[in-house]
């Protein structure tokens, strides 16, 4: 390979600055209001194809002019960019468990570390640990640095291959575009490989194809094999009035294409995972090379300084944001009462920490203050004499100013309770509340639960046939033996519990549900619920199709899902019309007042009961409202207090529908 001596120098793009805004923006707005902003976990791959092109160009530019990557250097100027801050948000973040949220010190040491050694995401899929769940043991506020493991892993791994074939073996730029483009195919093939293998079943959830490595590195492969067919030293800045209207035209239908994503497709919905990821990723690509190039303008268009200003502080308003939003709604629990002041106030704080980092961390460590601090201002002299560590310490002391000895004590407190909590974690006892023992128990009856749904099937079917012979439309049969009616207290008179216990029923629905299965069962014996912890509405409708194709999904069906993110009219349009017109739907309407959505879901379903005569709506929330005694601490799932109230209104409700219609 030939060294070039001139090389062009690397222009800063500035445009990149708006890219990063609208990534971190919806990505912020998504975990906020997911039912306004359903697609603005889309923001992540934005970062990492800006990323993946910007690395590999600078990469590649490097390589071309010296003959070689300096792998020292490419390194500290990524743990002194990335590092500082992640340092303050691991720490902060554990100090603050540490003293005021000890019931997320399980396993905060090993959070802690592999955040540290960019293995997080690994960690938690070997875990376990759902992107989605919401109530299942908490949410942790570590959650979202998933994405930073697959960078700091791209950073490691991509740059020695580019070295062994492009700097060694000589290949040509336009076959490192082709391997890395394959590499980037196959990767979004595996993750709709992945997808086919995994999904439907009744426990569901695609977190492994989130935060893998594998299924999600190709949006960074991407911006990488841009930057080798599309460097940006070597982008003409004259080109043909054509030729610049061609390249606007396109930036602007590849963003149209991205923002209509953004709005139309939920994290949980199957295009996402059979192509539709890799389909964002590409627009994004596209967009990113419109961006790069100094004669379009979308560059333009996309720099201002509200973009710089955000653009250069999105690192920090991405490590901050989930922490702050889990640890201000856990003190301030009713969020859906306030949908708009809740989400500002924590923006607000979010932004404010940022800026603080920002000013007091990420800028000092990256022009090395504090390396010329602790020399005292007299490097040479530290770097000639062997000056003992004591005088060291008063030397560097005395030259900080007093702002800079306040962020040195608050970062050095900081760190102290943060490290205690880290040393105490794998000792600290994990005390299960009692909805999660109630859950854990729950779980562990999944071999008795199949021997239910076999005899519920046999059931059924016998039933059908029954009735099929008689003429009748209904499940409902007068053989049942009523045992003692235990809900007369909660409003269930024994005549109606006596009515229950012939009433065939299927129920779908998330951990609410399942906390109340086994009283729902006690009242309806002819019944199976299948309930599961961290269920959503797209998974809950799902199972309902899969019920009405094995023939098993009884003339009443009862919903109860929505506590864990937003419902649509499109998807409530979807189970009705698998259910049918003859067939009776019970849907259960939220008590979720620490999430933004709760009102958008009841409102969703009571419009929906109006275009729908066989779907009634159980107005469990307004029956609640005003009880905070029959709820555990969460407020969302009922205690032993409230589950019998739960399951007699149900009951009642649907008891008099079914009543009605005769």
């Amino acid at each position: 390979m030939d060294v070039k001596k001139k090389a062009p120098r690397r222009r800063y793009i500035t445009g990149f600055d708006g890219l990063r805004t609208i990534g971190v923006l919806g990505v912020i707005l998504y975990h906020l209001r997911p039912e306004l902003f359903k697609g603005g976990y889309l923001g992540v791959p934005i970062f990492m194809v800006v990323s993946g092109y910007l690395i590999t160009d600078g990469l590649v530019m490097e390589i071309t002019r010296t003959g070689r990557f300096n792998f020292k250097n490419f390194w500290l100027k990524r743990i002194r960019r990335l590092y500082p801050a992640l340092l303050v948000v691991l720490f902060g973040t554990a100090a603050y468990i540490t003293l005021f949220a000890r019931g997320l010190l399980h396993n905060l040491h090993a959070i802690i570390a592999t955040n540290l050694v960019y293995l997080y995401n690994w960690w938690q899929i070997a875990n376990g640990q759902s992107y989605f769940a919401r109530f299942a043991d908490g949410e942790s506020p570590f959650t979202h640095l998933w994405t930073l493991s697959i960078e700091g892993q791209f950073y490691l791994v991509f740059p020695l291959l580019v070295l062994l074939l492009f700097g060694i073996f000589r290949l040509s730029k336009g076959k490192m575009a082709g391997i890395t483009l394959g590499l980037a195919g196959a990767s979004a093939i595996w993750m709709g490989v992945l997808y086919k293998i995994t999904a439907g079943g009744a426990h569901f959830d695609p977190s492994r194809l989130y935060y893998g490595t594998d299924t999600r590195v190709f949006a960074i492969l991407l911006g990488a094999a841009l930057a080798f067919i599309w460097p940006s030293a070597h982008l003409a800045r004259h080109i043909t009035d054509a030729a610049r209207r061609m390249l606007d035209v396109v930036g602007l239908l590849a963003l149209v294409g991205m923002l209509a994503m953004v709005v139309l497709v939920q994290d949980q919905d199957p295009f996402l995972y059979e192509g539709g990821m890799f389909i964002f990723s590409v627009l994004v690509t596209i967009l990113v090379a419109v961006v790069a190039h100094p004669a379009a303008h979308l560059n333009r268009w996309l720099s201002n300084p509200v973009f710089s200003w955000v653009g250069s502080r999105s690192y920090g308003l991405y490590l901050y944001q989930f922490p702050v939003m889990i640890f201000f709604e856990q003190k301030f629990t009713h969020v859906a009462d306030h949908p708009w002041a809740y989400p500002i106030a924590e923006v607000l704080i979010i932004v404010l920490l940022t800026e603080l980092s920002f000013r007091f961390v990420e800028q000092p460590a990256a022009h090395w203050m504090f390396k010329r601090q602790l020399s005292g201002g007299q490097p040479a002299q530290l770097r000639s004499e062997r000056v003992p560590l004591a005088q060291r310490m008063t030397t560097w002391w005395g030259h900080l100013k007093p702002s800079q000895i306040v962020v040195t004590v608050v970062l050095t407190v900081t760190f102290a309770v943060g490290m205690t909590g880290v040393v105490q974690a794998p000792h600290a006892k994990v005390q299960q509340t009692s909805l999660q023992k109630h859950l854990a128990q729950s779980a562990k009856a999944k071999a008795a639960e199949k021997k239910r749904y076999a005899a519920y099937k046999s059931s059924l079917s016998a039933q059908k046939a029954k009735d099929k012979s008689s003429g009748s439309g209904s499940s409902s049969s007068s053989s049942q033996k009523v045992g003692k009616n235990d809900f007369a207290q909660y409003g269930l008179t024994d005549d109606e519990f006596a009515y229950a216990a012939n009433v065939g029923l299927t129920g779908v629905g998330d951990s609410v549900m399942a906390d109340g299965k086994p009283l729902l069962e006690q009242i309806f014996p002819q019944s199976f619920i299948d309930a599961a912890v961290s269920r959503q509405a797209a998974d809950g409708i799902g199972i309902v199709k899969k019920y009405a194709q094995d023939g098993t999904l009884a003339n009443n069906v009862l919903v109860g899902l929505g506590t864990n993110g937003p419902v649509t009219s499109d998807q409530i349009d979807d189970l009705m019309h698998t259910v049918g017109k003859k067939r009776q739907v019970f849907w259960i309407n939220t008590h979720v007042p620490t999430r933004q959505w709760q009102n958008q879901v009841n409102a969703t379903l009571a419009d929906s009961a109006k275009k729908y005569s066989n779907l009634t709506i159980i107005d469990w929330n307004g029956y609640s409202n005003g009880h905070a005694d029959w709820f555990y601490d969460d407020n969302v799932h009922p205690n032993p207090d409230g589950n019998p109230r739960y399951a007699a209104f149900i009951a009642k409700t649907i008891v008099d529908k079914l009543r009605d219609q005769k």
